[in-house]
């Protein structure tokens, strides 16, 4: 199975908040999503970590 677990880290704070699953297959580069952070109180962008 191609998908893999991925880890979000808010690009303000630099807490890991989230974590997702992608098809790195299809989307090699590293993704980017507005995500509410519960550190920072507000949507926020949390870039894909390695």
């Amino acid at each position: 199975m191609p998908r893999e677990q991925i880890t979000l880290e808010c690009g303000t704070c630099s807490q890991r908040n989230y974590t997702a699953t992608k098809n790195r297959r299809l989307h090699p580069a590293r993704v980017e999503y507005k995500k509410y952070c519960r550190f920072c109180h507000k949507h926020t962008a949390h870039k894909e970590t390695r």
